[in-house]
């Protein structure tokens, strides 16, 4: 069978070139003949590999109709927050830690520079993006349309949402950001990941009720517990000496939840807030408190229905982007991530990147990169946990990029090797494919020097937000 493709169909290249970089797993014979119907026309190359990640039907016009209740108000605009008092900046304080536009400095502030530098002429001249005709071109993109960025403070507000757990009774307070169906991704303003559809146990199950809230079967978190780590040593502080997510759910918490009244439609759907009133968690300035909400909100608005979140730096195929953190399967992820320890998230097919039946796509982490926000070449859990800001990962597909996104990534940590570093060879990673080079050139290995490269048996909730070129 035949799976994801980065892009469209790429036929006319070398076969075997192309099934090593496509993760095609099928035989030579019949990706010649798939190439042989779409080069007649018969068969368009998008549509093809759209299908090939999963083919499942739309949903019925009464199941989207139930749909269509979720969907609320694009958020216009939001009270400026004081960032500063959400959070310390600190990396073991409560809260989302600093932002991606706190220093200005190139090592964690991947912000492009203006298309000017360098000429004679002013940015005025150089007109709308490319991605304004075509977004796959020169961004920037905003892919979570259902609120506003804000590029300056490094935050995005989206509508809050207040549903139920139907087995206890209590108030949920939960975002959306993914869906696994395009056409109900196109009418909300979702991102779209045909992956989703494969999270099967590790998804908890739900129904709309009539106003389009999520009525979860089952599933809660706890907001009070005090995140706090302590990191390693001066130059190898990862991994931690100790660590304490600040949010936990139950076994049966995962932010991935299937509709069973909407024909089996999967959201991310990540709580931020459990068993408290809107008095309790009314924070639209900032100063939020962390014992009762999500450690990434920068400000909430039981009010107006708004959150908003910190953004993170990235990159996905050597682009910067920006995502949230939301989740993690294991304590260790979700205390270095500031978000919630999801246990249900465990149940996650891992390992398998792009096959068949595969629910995640790949991030890639370094443990031993340079550190210093000063430095460009800045990288990795070391980094974070030395000065606090985030380590700048690099994530695999994304919309606009490739086909097969998943807001669930499967952690591949990579260490430098003493040999690597002593030659020089250390530097900040921006491509899946070059690291997988060097790890194929033993350049750098797994979570540590002796580990295998591959997955590292966790994973994390990343919606991605907005493509910064």
């Amino acid at each position: 069978m035949v799976t994801a493709f980065r892009g469209s169909f790429p036929c006319g290249r070398d076969l075997n070139v192309i099934a090593r970089r496509s993760r095609i797993y099928s035989s030579t014979k019949l990706f010649s003949l798939v190439c042989a119907t779409m080069m007649s026309g018969l068969l368009p190359s998008t549509i093809f590999a759209q299908n090939v990640v999963a083919a499942r039907p739309p949903v019925s016009p009464e199941a989207m109709a139930l749909h269509r209740l979720v969907k609320r108000p694009v958020v216009k605009s939001t009270t400026p927050v004081d960032v500063a008092e959400s959070s310390s900046g600190v990396n073991s304080a409560q809260g989302p830690g600093a932002g991606p536009r706190d220093l200005g400095e190139p090592g964690c502030d991947l912000f492009p520079a203006p298309a000017n530098i360098g000429t004679n002429v002013g940015l005025s001249y150089f007109g709308p993006p490319p991605s304004t005709v075509n977004q796959s071109l020169v961004g920037p993109v905003q892919l979570l349309n259902t609120g506003q960025v804000d590029a300056t403070a490094g935050t995005i507000t989206i509508p809050l949402y207040k549903g139920k757990v139907k087995s206890t009774g209590k108030t949920a307070w939960y975002i959306l950001t993914d869906v696994s169906d395009p056409g109900i991704a196109a009418e909300l303003g979702l991102n779209f990941s045909a992956k989703m559809n494969n999270i099967t146990t590790a998804a908890r199950t739900g129904n709309l009720g009539p106003d389009g809230n999520i009525i979860f079967d089952k599933g809660t978190v706890n907001f009070a517990p005090e995140r706090n780590i302590v990191p390693g040593p001066e130059g190898a502080e990862f991994p931690p000496k100790s660590f304490t997510p600040g949010e936990v759910g139950d076994a049966n918490y995962s932010p991935f939840v299937r509709i069973a009244n909407g024909g089996g439609v999967v959201y991310n759907a990540p709580m931020v807030a459990y068993n408290v009133d809107a008095s309790q968690i009314n924070f639209p300035n900032g100063n939020v408190d962390y014992t009762k909400v999500h450690d990434e909100v920068v400000a909430i608005d039981p009010i107006n229905m708004t959150v908003t979140l910190n953004l993170i730096n990235g990159f996905s195929f050597g682009r910067p982007v920006w995502y949230i953190s939301m989740d993690a399967s294991i304590p260790l992820a979700a205390a270095i991530e500031h978000n919630t320890y999801a246990p249900l998230m465990a149940k996650l097919l891992l390992g398998n990147d792009d096959s068949a039946g595969s629910p995640i796509e790949r991030i890639f982490i370094a443990t031993n990169g340079q550190e210093g926000c000063d430095n460009p070449q800045r990288q990795g859990l070391s980094a974070d946990l030395n000065d606090g800001h985030r380590p700048n990962n690099t994530l695999g597909g994304i919309p606009t990029l490739a086909l097969d996104y998943s807001p669930a990534w499967d952690a591949n940590l990579y260490t430098w090797t003493d040999d690597a570093i002593n030659k020089g060879y250390r530097q900040q990673l921006r491509e899946e494919f070059q690291i997988l080079t060097y790890a194929q050139d033993g350049l750098i290995m797994g979570a540590s020097q002796t580990a295998p490269f591959g997955s590292a048996g966790f994973s994390i909730n990343c919606p991605i937000v907005q493509r910064l070129d």
